[in-house]
């Protein structure tokens, strides 16, 4: 079967580092085929690119490699990791950036929200989970640039892996790797669901941290800056105006008919959306 290789970075697309690294790869493994999964996400925003992430993978071909590079640290003591589950293999830099991933593996329970971004915590890794620190040198692309191991290191060692090489011949076991502890909707005294904005798509929709089995039924109304949202809609057209609907990725979602959300109702990733049961 031939490999896939998807890629997740801030890199953007004006500049010619996406085409470095595609070039690194296809040197070493032609045969190779990649995937953009998204290169806009927000510079060195790490949990955006968790999120986008965790959205994605589950729709690729068992074995597939992902790619993912959003790094405030390239060049720094941070580690470059390989993290193989039982469908696929995450590489990435040591920060955070899979989070959603580690937390879907390696759950753990629901914690109290804070007033500032969450720091990150050092997760013990399951029984079944397996992951490499990326140290062996014979696999990296020389000279390695310091502040490009995405082209230098991360790309190659993607290749040699897509061509079968065993995981632990780029570098020794590790047991733990840093996530961000991911936010989850809660109750407050009043009997509310209080959640988040997770994230703003391209149409200006807003995800939420609510999934589809949080919510209490369809009879709900929905309060996100001063407006309310009374039901459910299935499809975006169905409602004129703003709609709360459970999108393709399982969370509630916030959308304006022919409009962006995101801008009527002026808010960011982090706001809060209050659900009311009727």
């Amino acid at each position: 079967m031939v490999p896939v290789i998807t890629l997740t970075t801030d890199f953007g697309t004006s500049d010619a580092y996406i085409a470095s690294i595609k070039g690194v790869i296809l040197t070493i493994n032609r045969r190779a085929t990649i995937v953009d999964v998204c290169h806009s996400i927000e510079s060195q925003n790490t949990l955006q690119a968790a999120f986008i992430l965790s959205t994605a993978h589950h729709y690729f071909p068992e074995g597939t490699i992902h790619l993912a590079i959003v790094d405030p640290g390239v060049g720094s003591q941070r580690k470059a990791i390989i993290l193989k589950t039982s469908s696929a293999f995450f590489l990435a830099p040591d920060n955070g950036v899979l989070s959603y991933i580690i937390d879907e593996l390696c759950p753990t329970p629901a914690k109290p929200p804070t007033p500032t971004p969450p720091d990150l915590e050092q997760r013990k890794l399951n029984a079944d989970l397996e992951a490499v620190a990326i140290t062996n040198p014979d696999f990296w692309r020389q000279p390695v640039s310091d502040t490009f191991h995405g082209r230098d290191i991360f790309a190659p060692v993607a290749a040699h892996l897509s061509l079968g090489v065993s995981l632990h011949k780029f570098g020794e076991s590790i047991s733990c790797l840093y996530a961000f502890p991911i936010l989850r909707p809660y109750h407050d005294t009043e009997g509310n669901l209080l959640g988040r904005i997770l994230h703003i798509d391209n149409f200006g929709n807003l995800i939420t941290n609510i999934r589809s089995s949080d919510l209490p039924g369809e009879e709900i109304t929905v309060e996100i800056s001063n407006q309310h949202i009374h039901g459910l809609s299935h499809f975006y057209s169905q409602t004129n105006g703003l709609a709360a609907l459970i999108g393709s990725s399982g969370y509630l979602e916030i959308a304006l008919k022919n409009g962006n959300a995101a801008a009527f109702l002026n808010t960011s990733v982090g706001d809060e959306i209050k659900l009311k049961g009727s």
